[in-house]
């Protein structure tokens, strides 16, 4: 019999619990709950004001969300503080899941898989900067010394952070994760800390979870961890590179492999279909990928001193080969690199499995693999984003998947999110335009 939530506070010595969910934005929110009061929880919930908790289409005047805790997702936390442990929770509003809620609104994408036949394993590549404040307030590289033109896999770079990846590392490994791999990727101060694949779910859920427990791992080693896109105009972006394959839901095996294809990529007629369904939607999966201001400023970044961006322009596939939108590194799995390390996991692969799955229901063709002059260019702004994502009913419908109104609410935070940049004076501005005429 599975565990309750009492159990899991009396086996691993739990003083507090962090009940967790996110907003739209991947804000995590949480309650913390003392271990007297967990069987409250596991019953009732803990309540929310939705309106001050942030982007979950409510108002002052709407009544409390209530998180409910998934159990299958406790994450012990005693390395971080004694005693402290978290569960991800699904919110709920008078009894019924909250259609505004990204968990629930991955759920369903999960949902519609499984009347297909499928179901679906996803790794998730989380990029990071380590960074600090100079004497003038200015966000410099934590690392002094890293300052190399290409210090990607620097083995000094690597070791001079030793103490923070290893303590990530024994945290990852400690929660079951299979930490497989850390590095140092291509801009100074950015890191890559690897783990095994999973259900969509439980991989959306670890990346939350990590990027709480780096954050607050870096803090105590007086650095600030940034999972922004692109932190630095003259260094690489930070992206957050999914994983995907589909499975028989009869536990019939994997679907995406092929050893007799004839375009040599490895992959079954549905495979290619999935991705044809990733790149007829990109425009508007890029409003739930690359969902920020600062996103599009590493899609569309000029190569920086070490020599590439990494980042995808045009809605394109290939082998190995990491100049496309969507790579094949094998004929198990399809990496989306148009996912950025803003991105809302839940959203980002609802949308992504949404689009795929478009594409095999509709038997759809991506043709050759390569990279081509007519391929759909990405949008270039926010903006554009969010214009493709309203017209796109197909993607609408994964956020309208547990009731109308979330697509709508969604594309107006992010149209508001652009113009409000737009609205600010930047000192490149004053630089180009104060005495231009």
């Amino acid at each position: 019999m599975a565990e309750s939530l009492s159990d899991l506070v009396a086996r691993d010595d739990i003083r507090f619990v962090l009940a967790t969910f996110v907003d739209l934005h991947g804000k995590p929110c949480a309650k913390l709950v003392p271990a007297g009061g967990v069987e409250r929880l596991a019953v009732d919930g803990v309540g929310f004001a939705g309106f001050a908790a942030g982007a979950l289409g409510q108002t002052p005047a709407d009544p409390d969300i209530m998180a409910m805790p998934d159990v299958s997702s406790w994450t012990p936390l005693g390395f971080l503080r004694p005693g402290l442990a978290m569960v991800h929770c699904d919110p709920y509003v008078e009894g019924e899941p909250w259609r505004y809620a990204p968990r629930v609104i991955l759920a369903r994408a999960i949902e519609r898989l499984a009347a297909a036949g499928l179901t679906a394993q996803v790794g998730a590549e989380a990029e990071y900067f380590l960074v600090k404040r100079d004497a003038a307030g200015a966000v410099v590289v934590a690392d002094d010394l890293d300052t190399s033109d290409q210090p990607c896999y620097d083995a000094r770079g690597v070791t001079r952070m030793y103490d923070h990846l290893t303590a990530v590392s024994d945290a990852v490994n400690g929660l079951g994760w299979d930490n497989y791999a850390n590095d140092h990727e291509d801009g100074n101060g950015q890191f890559e800390q690897n783990f095994t694949h999973a259900d969509p779910v439980r991989t959306a859920d670890r990346v939350i979870a990590f990027r709480y427990l780096v954050a607050v791992l870096a803090e105590a080693r007086g650095m600030t961890a940034t999972f922004m896109p692109k932190p630095f105009t003259n260094r690489t972006g930070t992206g957050l590179h999914l994983h995907v394959s589909l499975h028989g839901h009869d536990q019939s095996g994997p679907r995406f492999p092929d050893p007799s294809d004839a375009r040599g990529l490895g992959l079954s007629p549905l495979a290619y279909s999935f991705i044809a369904g990733l790149i007829g939607h990109a425009p508007a999966l890029l409003a739930l990928t690359c969902p920020t201001v600062n996103s599009y400023k590493r899609l569309s970044a000029p190569a920086p001193s070490s020599g590439a961006s990494w980042a995808p322009t045009r809605a394109t596939y290939g082998g190995n080969d990491r100049t496309h939108l969507l790579r094949v590194p094998a004929g198990d799995r399809v990496e989306i690199r148009g996912v950025d390390g803003a991105a809302n996991p839940y959203l980002a692969m609802a949308a992504a499995l949404t689009a795929g799955l478009d594409g095999v229901t509709r038997g759809l063709d991506p043709g050759d693999p390569g990279l081509r002059a007519d391929a759909p260019a990405l949008p270039p702004t926010l903006l554009h984003a969010a214009d493709a994502l309203a017209a796109d009913p197909t993607l609408r419908g994964a956020l309208d998947a547990a009731g109308d109104g979330v697509a709508a609410y969604y594309v107006g935070l992010k149209r508001d999110e652009f113009l409000a940049w737009h609205a600010q004076v930047s000192p490149w501005e004053i630089e180009r335009y104060l005495t231009a005429v």
